[in-house]
């Protein structure tokens, strides 16, 4: 099935494993601030805001990105390369997972001011979508490479 051998199964493993680390990463990072903005709202007996838990989730939607690109280099996988498959895999999953790391990290930031302001849900929803953006455009970009190597 595999012609492209180890460099191959490096390069699809990459695509969805190095995307599914960096939003765990990501995760990690926005559901700590949002656990502690929590804390802070129970410790002033204040009804914790459920809103606060939408930045935790942000991140998710890089491993989707993730499996959609190996899922296009799994159906191309015949026409290219191994060093394409390898290539396309493990670098387009290390941008979509620094994307979704780093957008857990603004996360963190957007709960922590969201929780102690009450103000600014949009604004800090739009700079998510700045960072959201950069995997959309990784994943898109590939997927176009691999529709002309693949040809």
């Amino acid at each position: 099935m595999i012609e492209n051998g180890i460099l191959g199964l490096m390069g699809i493993g990459g695509a969805l494993g190095l995307s599914a680390l960096g939003t765990g990463l990501g995760v990690g990072a926005a559901g700590q601030s949002v656990v502690g903005a929590w804390k802070r709202a129970y410790m002033q007996n204040k009804p914790a805001n459920f809103m606060l838990l939408a930045f935790t989730g942000f991140p998710l939607s890089q491993t989707f990105y993730g499996l959609i690109l190996m899922n296009t280099i799994v159906a191309s996988l015949q026409a290219l390369s191994p060093g394409a498959v390898m290539g396309i895999g493990v670098f387009g999953g290390m941008a979509i997972g620094v994307s979704a790391w780093f957008q857990g990290v603004i996360g963190a930031g957007a709960a922590d001011a969201y929780a102690e302001t009450g103000k600014g849900f949009t604004n800090y929803v739009l700079v998510l979508g700045v960072i959201e953006s950069v995997a959309l455009l990784v994943m898109v970009f590939l997927m176009t490479t691999i529709g002309s190597l693949a040809v």
